[in-house]
């Protein structure tokens, strides 16, 4: 009870420094009964100093993956992307070439998410990087309820394994999940792949 309180206080605070009311909706509750997966490619893993490349998401619905509507946007960047960064997420400064200003892009984003609850693997990051973006645009941070998968996988699993010691990286999830790795690495497949994640442990069994 004291936690409901909290969060709803914390809710208010946070819709009082919406600075466009516009996107008042992200504060309403949710009623589409739709779950938004989402992923970020980014130049690092430093949300105070690295930027996002591009963001890809999907609808849930009725446990059904809406791959038909997909979300994916690309961000110009300030900075030249390493060398380093490239191998990992596989984006070029060619593939930015039409990339959207990442006001625009953002909201975008934010208009497709709605008020949806957010699922995502190593969520806070992702998160994390949005509200880079969102708060000074907007002034807020996502009120949006957040899903972590990683962490239904240990509540899942843990009664299994008494010891705790429970691989929680992306591979190992995938493969005890029976889920099919898609082979290519990028914002829109990552999300997918975390999106069946999801349905196998709230649907389904794992190994």
């Amino acid at each position: 009870m004291l936690f409901s309180f909290f969060e709803k206080f914390k809710k208010k605070r946070n819709f009082a420094k919406l600075k466009d009311r516009s996107f008042a909706s992200l504060f309403d509750e949710d009623k589409s009964g739709e779950y938004i997966v989402f992923d970020t490619e980014t130049t690092g893993l430093n949300p105070k100093v690295d930027e996002i490349l591009s963001i890809g998401a999907v609808k849930i619905r009725e446990n059904k993956i809406l791959t038909s509507q997909t979300f994916e946007v690309y961000l110009k960047n300030s900075k030249e992307i390493s060398s380093k960064s490239i191998q990992i997420h596989r984006i070029r400064p060619i593939d930015l070439k039409n990339a959207k200003e990442p006001e625009i892009a953002i909201k975008e984003f934010l208009e497709f998410i709605g008020s949806r609850p957010l699922v995502g693997y190593y969520l806070e990051f992702d998160v994390e990087m949005i509200n880079k973006y969102v708060q000074p645009l907007l002034g807020i941070t996502l009120p949006n309820k957040m899903i972590e998968v990683s962490e239904l996988y240990f509540d899942k699993t843990i009664s299994l394994i008494p010891q705790g010691n429970i691989d929680l990286r992306f591979d190992t999830i995938l493969k005890n999940c029976s889920v099919p790795n898609m082979g290519v690495h990028n914002a829109v497949n990552d999300a997918i792949m975390t999106a069946m994640i999801y349905l196998k442990l709230t649907q389904g069994e794992t190994k």
